[in-house]
C-alpha cells in the first residue's frame, strides 16, 4: 500500500502558535485553507514529501536523518530568517524562510534515506507543471516533489485562496502585517499528508540533532 509522507522541520512551541497567528493575520477575513492549528495542521517546513512503499519505517528513518543532522553539525534549534509572504502558483501563500547550506544538507540527507523507498508509480503524471520553473519542473520529474535542490524553496505553507483573492493578500499583506524577523524549529517530523500536503498526522517526532 502506498502512503503519502513527508518529513518536516517543526516549529518551537511559541514559534507554533505565532505561525498559527500569523495566517489568520494575513488572511485577515479570508479563511485560508487548510486551516493551521496547534494540534491538527501544523505549521511546518516541509524537508520532502511524496508516495512510499510499505518498505519504509517513519520512526527508523527519521532517527537515521536526526543522527545524519547532528553528524553534520545542524544545532539543535535551527534559526531561519523570514523572506516575506509571497504567492505561488496556483493560489498559494508562502511565508518564504532563507536557505542555508545546513539546511540544503538536510535536505541531500532526507532524499538519500528516502530516495529507495518512492513509489515513483504514484506519481501523477497528468499534473499540471506549465506553471513550475525548469528546476521545479527537474524535480517533479525526478522525485515527485517540485521543491529539491536547486529548487528547494524552504517556506511554510500558510494556506490558499482563490487566485485573484490570493494575489491581493499577498500585495496588502507587508502594509496590514508585522512578520517576526526569524523562526526557530526545534524538532524533526515524520507525518502523514493532509488535504494539500498539510502536516495532518504525526508518525515520528525527535529532538533536532538529538538521535
Amino acid at each position: 500500500m502506498t502512503r503519502w509522507l513527508g518529513v518536516a522541520l517543526l516549529p518551537r512551541a511559541d514559534h507554533l502558535r505565532a505561525a498559527v497567528q500569523l495566517q489568520g493575520s494575513v488572511g485577515g477575513d479570508v479563511d485560508l485553507e487548510p486551516p493551521l492549528s496547534t494540534d491538527g495542521n501544523l505549521p511546518h517546513v516541509t524537508v520532502f514529501q511524496g508516495p512510499f512503499h510499505d518498505s519504509l519505517d517513519p520512526a527508523d528513518t527519521l532517527a537515521g536523518i536526526n543522527a545524519s543532522a547532528a553528524d553534520m553539525g545542524l544545532p539543535g534549534e535551527l534559526t531561519l530568517s523570514s523572506q516575506g509572504v509571497v504567492y505561488q502558483p496556483n493560489g498559494w501563500l508562502f511565508l518564504a524562510l532563507e536557505r542555508p547550506p545546513l539546511l540544503m544538507s538536510l535536505q541531500e540527507s532526507v532524499v538519500a534515506a528516502l530516495d529507495s523507498h518512492l513509489d515513483r508509480g504514484s506519481f501523477d503524471g497528468d499534473k499540471d507543471i506549465s506553471r513550475f520553473t525548469d528546476s521545479e519542473r527537474i524535480s517533479y520529474q525526478k522525485y515527485g516533489y517540485r521543491y529539491v535542490g536547486d529548487a528547494y524553496a524552504p517556506h511554510m505553507t500558510l494556506g490558499r485562496a482563490p487566485e485573484a483573492v490570493a494575489l491581493e493578500l499577498v500585495r496588502t499583506t507587508p502594509e496590514r502585517v508585522s512578520l517576526p524577523a526569524a523562526w526557530v524549529f526545534d524538532r524533526l517530523s515524520f507525518y502523514v499528508m493532509g488535504q494539500h500536503g498539510a502536516h495532518a498526522e504525526k508518525l515520528a517526532e525527535l529532538p533536532l540533532a538529538r538521535p
